[in-house]
């Protein structure tokens, strides 16, 4: 038997370690989905830990037909920005690595000085500059809000991962004629999946679960899910089964891109960081 597969005291400590901690994770879930099949009135503090005795469906129906609609906006907004982040940060990665310039290195830390600014820190100007383009309370406006936001990080990610394709790549497509466009296409694109991978789930999930923007730069038709769920918590009396199927149903979308593309997640974080 292979001892890296051997039984062994501290692999059991182990193994009852991990179960313990993702019992602890999924405690928040066991109380979002009982909650939400709870019937209003069986919703109290001493039965909050009770699985319900009869499932109440109803919730989910009506959570849907209330954020529907902002579930759209939200799959658009997300699909959009994610790509035009990815795309453009990839760009950036790919001349900040590959052709050097001059000023390069202080055009890379002033973006990535922008990945440390708060989002109250930019609301205001970000507000005017959007109005003064006409984009207020579209959806294109905050589209370009996240995409801007998002340039500093998808940079970052794409540099690291372009800094250790060999430069022999590039220069032998330079050789061959090949100008800046046609290197990338041929050449850097193709090998860029894993990066792609790490880039679309993080700017999905953060595109998709931000609140600030959503709320300040959109009007009524255009507002993502996460608004939404704001106002099916709204008011005095709130019947708690109603937000926690929204929960759940916002959710989703990040669940099953993490379904999807998670067992790619660490091989593209980690694509690239052993030099052969």
């Amino acid at each position: 038997m292979n001892p890296t597969t051997q039984f062994t005291p501290g692999r059991a400590g182990t193994y009852v370690l991990l179960l313990l901690a993702a019992l602890f994770f999924l405690v928040p879930v066991y109380l979002l989905l009982a909650t939400a099949l709870k019937s209003p009135d069986a919703i109290s503090l001493t039965t909050t830990w009770h699985w319900p005795a009869a499932l109440n469906w109803a919730s989910f129906q009506e959570a849907w037909a209330k954020i529907g609609g902002n579930m759209g906006n939200s799959l658009f907004l997300a699909v959009v920005a994610t790509v035009l982040a990815a795309l453009m940060g990839s760009i950036n990665g790919y001349a900040l690595a590959k052709w050097k310039f001059r000023g390069a290195n202080t055009l890379f830390a002033l973006m990535l000085f922008g990945m440390f600014i708060p989002y109250q820190a930019v609301l205001i100007p970000l507000f005017q500059f959007i109005k003064s383009l006409g984009l207020y309370g579209s959806i294109w406006g905050l589209i370009l809000a996240h995409v801007v936001y998002g340039l500093p990080i998808t940079t970052l990610i794409f540099r690291n991962f372009y800094a250790d394709v060999p430069d022999a790549l590039v220069e032998a497509a330079t050789i061959d004629g090949a100008g800046f466009w046609a290197i990338y296409r041929k050449v850097i694109f193709p090998i860029s999946i894993p990066g792609f991978v790490v880039v679309v789930i993080w700017e999905f999930t953060q595109v998709w679960n931000e609140f600030l923007f959503a709320a300040t730069l959109t009007n009524t038709s255009s507002q993502p899910v996460t608004y939404a769920l704001s106002q099916l918590a709204g008011g005095q009396a709130v019947s708690w089964n109603l937000p926690m199927a929204g929960a759940i149903l916002a959710a989703l979308p990040t669940l099953l891109v993490y379904i999807l593309l998670g067992r790619y997640f660490v091989r593209g974080l980690l694509a690239g960081s052993v030099k052969g």
